[in-house]
């Protein structure tokens, strides 16, 4: 059954004649572009983690009503939260990242720049460009119909992200890295199974990885490097693999 995002202010009524209205955008991607019409079933999905499967009574010219038929509630999703730090890399690889990042149960995706990633300034990040992130976010929320919209921080530094990273005593912290390493980050993961955290931060460099400067920052923020093999991942490879088996070894 197909699944569209939509506003909870959008219904109307209550019991049997709760009913949901689709206009704007919504009307434009449900109606005109997935062409579903009168009598057509299909779920919708709201920010408080239900999902309603609702049957088209009534369709406009720019609007069209459909009766709520049943509702289901969608699981949370499971503690630690994963909290992806990804050096800017270009753009159409973040999309992919963003995409497969709210497959993989991402809690939040924290974008930063650093001195090797493909973007470094807050200038470079248009509006535009960020609320095109949200719509892929969106996207991908309605084709995996996973309970709540995946978090988009404002891009930031490097510095300010470790920053804020230590205000969060609840939270816990993975630096992959490409050079020399003392822990795999299987045995990173060994240890801590055995603590207790409401989320883990991980921190991906970009195609160039960090430099030694900032291999300091993050010793100096206690977070020492992992390594998750012999072989240098593309940025994109390494936030689908590292999401993955954060996600088998902690929340399955």
């Amino acid at each position: 059954m197909r699944r569209y995002w939509i506003e909870q202010q959008s219904f109307v009524g209550s019991g049997e004649e709760r009913a949901v209205i689709i206009s704007g955008d919504s009307f434009r991607h449900i109606c005109l572009v997935c062409r579903q019409e009168v009598g057509d079933e299909f779920e919708v999905l709201t920010d408080e983690g239900k999902a309603y499967q609702v049957k088209i009574f009534e369709k406009k010219k720019k609007q069209a009503m459909a009766r709520v038929v049943s509702e289901r509630t969608l699981p949370l999703l499971p503690q630690p939260y994963i909290e992806l730090c990804v050096s800017l890399p270009k753009f159409n690889k973040f999309e992919l990242i963003l995409e497969k990042a709210v497959e993989l149960s991402v809690s939040r995706v924290r974008p930063f720049f650093s001195n090797n990633s493909f973007v470094r300034s807050r200038s470079k990040v248009s509006d535009e460009r960020f609320q095109r992130w949200k719509k892929i976010i969106m996207s991908a929320t309605q084709q995996t119909g996973r309970g709540e919209l995946m978090h988009l921080a404002e891009p930031c530094t490097l510095g300010e992200l470790l920053e804020e990273f230590n205000q969060n005593q609840q939270s816990q912290g993975l630096f992959p890295y490409e050079g020399r390493c003392e822990k795999s980050l299987k045995q990173q993961l060994s240890d801590l199974k055995k603590q207790e955290f409401s989320s883990l931060w991980a921190f991906i460099g970009s195609e160039g990885g960090f430099d030694a400067s900032e291999v300091e920052l993050f010793k100096k923020n206690h977070l020492n490097p992992v390594t998750m093999g012999d072989q240098v991942l593309r940025v994109e490879t390494a936030c689908v693999s590292l999401a993955s088996i954060i996600k088998y070894e902690l929340l399955d």
